[in-house]
């Protein structure tokens, strides 16, 4: 059987032809042509054309050719599953489907960007895949540092060397993060974490892993709260606005949103502990 779709292939137009002759047709042809070409190519050839606006074979909603080709075909695989989510999130450009589509996307591009003939791009694709789907069906579980001894000894290095050599020295971008913050917090200190990230040039995952390290052995979100408290506290010393303009200034969506907080953090609410200050 023949399938026929646009030329110049990057994530799904390699996926689905990978899929089509793993699990529907071994001995299928995929054909590439000019994107205005594909429909009259399939009706010479006989193809069966995907991966175009306004056939069978496409997109629907947040899903992209490949999730139609598994649902079509009833190809009931979790490790499809797996590699569908992937493949979904590089070709729509949401990556929070799955922490591997940046990566996927990443690779193709740079092929894509080397290999000008798509039949060679896509017999190495198939070979990309069929890695792909050893990992979603039998590795997916472990981490690269449970995958053999050898891994195992590097990251006992690693963590002596951590441990030994320089520890408590704070990375530059922990330091570059303390000054944005620094600078938000005459503002709202409305900085998100993936705002940070994107200023930082750094994956978001790992810098929310990483950042209690470097502040006070808490998260984002609870070091951003201890910045406000402590910026509240600084105006209710030293100024005169009242607790709405307060709330407001550190950033609190509300008053009672920003009692609430101040409670937790300091045992007491900001007019309790405006009183006690004027007692002094």
């Amino acid at each position: 059987m023949r399938w026929i779709t646009r030329e110049r292939p990057k994530i799904d137009r390699i996926a689905c032809p990978w899929l089509i002759k793993r699990f529907i047709d071994a001995d299928a042809e995929i054909i590439y042509v000019p994107y205005n070409e594909v429909l009259k190519h399939a009706e010479q050839l006989k193809a069966t054309p995907f991966d175009l606006p306004g056939i069978e074979y496409t997109h629907y909603n947040d899903q992209c050719t490949f999730d139609y080709f598994l649902k079509k075909h009833q190809l009931n695989d979790p490790a499809l599953d797996r590699i569908a989510a992937i493949v979904r999130g590089a070709d729509t450009d949401r990556h929070d489907f799955s922490s591997q589509s940046a990566g996927l996307e990443a690779i193709f591009s740079g092929l894509a960007y080397n290999i000008k003939d798509d039949q060679e791009l896509l017999t190495l694709g198939m070979t990309i895949y069929d890695g792909l789907y050893s990992w979603a069906k039998h590795l997916h579980h472990l981490k690269h540092t449970q995958g053999g001894p050898v891994e195992q000894m590097l990251l006992e290095v690693f963590n002596k060397y951590i441990k030994n050599s320089g520890s408590n020295k704070v990375p530059a971008w922990a330091k570059e993060l303390k000054n944005l913050i620094q600078d938000q917090i005459d503002t709202n200190v409305s900085l998100s974490l993936k705002e940070v990230s994107k200023d930082l040039d750094m994956n978001p995952s790992y810098l929310s892993r990483e950042f209690s390290r470097y502040f006070d052995n808490l998260s984002y979100g609870e070091y951003i709260r201890k910045i406000r408290i402590e910026r509240a506290i600084e105006l209710l010393t030293h100024s005169s606005y009242a607790l709405t303009e307060i709330a407001y200034l550190t950033g609190f969506s509300d008053q009672s949103h920003f009692t609430r907080i101040f409670k937790q953090q300091t045992g007491k609410t900001p007019t309790e502990y405006k009183k006690k200050l004027q007692k002094r």
